[in-house]
């Protein structure tokens, strides 16, 4: 997550969407007074700078009720004000309120059925390749992206939404809005090891796959038009 204090943007993180690759090139262009959380494991030249500190809690965890009431307290006590795949909820709550709605808020989302294969093939590598895709599938451990740019009912708290599908065009332009420097490329491809086969999904996935994939995601899947 980076609030950007000299361009005047916030970018929501989600996930298997290129947001670390995004992070590591705008932390080179964000000044010292910006906001930018830690990326784990590190990539180099990513810097992180004041995501620690103090906010009031209080707001949030009384909206939120008793879901996430733990890990805000906790957050709190460790001083950890912002962090990576931090939601849009949180840091509106965390942000003054004139910061918040005068910047400009956008984040990335990805076809469900593709982007579920990229996720399915890091738990893979991480379990040393002794994951299958139903075991995966079965585990129903889906990276949902839309609690990250949305409130507690579902509506959108984002300026945009990127389509991870035409990312480069669609950076150009809200780069060009905001004149952050961009040549067309990051320059960086971070977790991009994970995936060796880069099969079309259609050519992986079999209907009882799609199927389990398209309930899942069905609210990123009305939210943005994606069709298998």
């Amino acid at each position: 997550m980076i609030i950007s204090h000299k361009y005047k943007f916030i970018f929501i993180k989600t996930m298997k969407t290129a947001g670390t690759s995004i992070e590591v090139f705008l932390s080179q262009l964000c000044g010292p007074e910006d906001i930018v959380t830690p990326i784990f494991p590190h990539v180099e030249p990513h810097r992180a700078r004041n995501h620690r500190g103090l906010w009031n809690p209080i707001p949030e965890i009384a909206e939120k009720k008793a879901k996430g009431v733990r890990r805000d307290m906790r957050d709190f006590f460790k001083l950890r004000k912002f962090y990576n795949h931090i939601p849009a909820f949180s840091v509106e709550k965390r942000l003054p309120k004139r910061i918040w709605e005068s910047y400009f808020k956008f984040c990335i989302e990805r076809n469900p059925w593709d982007k579920t294969l990229s996720d399915y093939h890091m738990m893979k590598d991480r379990s040393d390749g002794d994951l299958s895709l139903d075991a995966y599938l079965h585990n129903g451990r889906f990276c949902l992206n839309y609690p990250k740019y949305t409130d507690l009912a579902g509506n959108l708290m984002v300026d945009r939404v990127l389509k991870y599908e035409s990312l480069m065009e669609e950076l150009g332009e809200v780069f060009g809005q905001l004149q952050v420097p961009f040549e067309g490329t990051l320059g960086v491809k971070a977790k991009s090891e994970h995936r060796t086969d880069r099969a079309a999904y259609q050519d992986v996935l079999n209907q009882n796959q799609s199927a389990v994939i398209a309930a899942a995601f069905q609210k990123e899947i009305e939210m943005h038009g994606y069709c298998y």
